[in-house]
């Protein structure tokens, strides 16, 4: 077993429960940005931030929030796994720029402009055409920067991703997905973007989420491993870190509900199809929080030096945070 490191998973969303917090303890990590919205409206966003708030008072002596970066550090010295809340799309401030404070005070400290389709702010990957970012956009944009809430193009455009970067007066981040260059998914990045993240100041989270990697479910760690270095050579060590997409325990209810929505009177089958319509069979190398060591040791063995699989495994994180989330006013 390796000994572990500072651990900080840039995207989950489970089935939580108590034995899934129980596994992150076991494997070792100290920290999950947890998804935890994709199409809700601002009332069953506070629902949702109210069923965490009871997760937090009764599994205290397993998980606590991360209201600020300096909580990750305060939930490793307690042994406990920190929380930080993100959104997958904008629909938690519906048409409302207000909602952006308020979310933030309440602890939101992530929010993707689009989830796949065009949004009240951006375009989505899964449009034909890109609009780019819209007057809305560019309004939350700075007052996203503004109240310290880190804005997230996983799911976005090509043309909204960029233009966001270039609004954006701090850190933009993708916090889930992998290079175009490793695999060619609708949701995975060019080089041109990559590197318009890292001059931003910006993060990569490395999906593990099979449709995001060559040779799905069958990609080795190696493999694995080899994308993050050429991706370093591309963006610099800073600017990468891990967003497994891992989303452990889920009925196949609620992957529908991610790909449809509100919006869709037919099935959208999203990264799948018809014949491959369910979650995709997990990697063998992490099939659960629990595998995280063997990823540790994946990356020592492919040359990487112990300060660079640190920054890699959460420092990251912890550093990126701590420049995009602090309020400015």
């Amino acid at each position: 077993m390796s000994k572990q490191l500072l651990t900080v998973d840039g995207l989950q969303y489970s089935h939580w429960s108590r034995e899934i917090f129980q596994q992150m303890r076991e494997g070792g990590v100290d920290a999950v940005h947890a998804t935890l919205v994709y199409h809700e409206t601002t009332r069953e966003t506070l629902s949702r931030m109210g069923e965490w708030n009871r997760r937090f008072e009764q599994h205290d002596d397993l998980i606590m929030p991360v209201l600020v970066p300096g909580d990750i550090l305060r939930a490793q010295e307690a042994g406990k796994v920190g929380i930080f809340l993100g959104a997958q799309n904008c629909s938690p401030i519906e048409d409302d720029i207000d909602m952006v404070a308020v979310m933030r005070r309440l602890g939101l400290l992530i929010m993707q402009l689009t989830y796949n389709n065009q949004s009240l702010l951006a375009c989505g990957c899964y449009e034909n055409e890109d609009s780019g970012i819209t007057r809305f956009g560019r309004q939350v944009i700075r007052e996203m920067n503004r109240v310290g809430m880190v804005i997230d193009m996983s799911h976005s455009a090509e043309r909204s991703t960029l233009q966001a970067i270039e609004l954006s007066e701090r850190p933009v981040i993708i916090s889930h997905a992998n290079p175009s260059f490793f695999h060619e998914a609708k949701r995975n990045k060019s080089n041109r973007v990559l590197s318009a993240i890292a001059e931003s100041g910006g993060l990569l989270g490395f999906s593990a989420y099979p449709f995001h990697l060559k040779d799905g479910p069958d990609c080795t760690l190696e493999a694995y491993c080899e994308m993050i270095a050429r991706t370093v050579d591309l963006m610099g060590i800073e600017h990468v870190g891990l967003g497994t997409d891992l989303c452990q325990e889920q009925p196949v209810a609620v992957l529908e509900w991610m790909r449809n929505g509100r919006w869709s009177k037919e099935m959208d089958y999203g990264e799948g199809s018809a014949s491959n319509a369910g979650w995709p069979r997990p990697l063998a190398w992490l099939r659960d929080s629990r595998d995280f060591p063997q990823l540790i040791d994946g990356l020592r063995k492919h040359g990487f030096a112990e300060v660079d699989v640190e920054r890699i495994m959460g420092r990251n994180w912890v550093a990126l945070l701590e420049r995009a989330t602090t309020p400015s006013g």
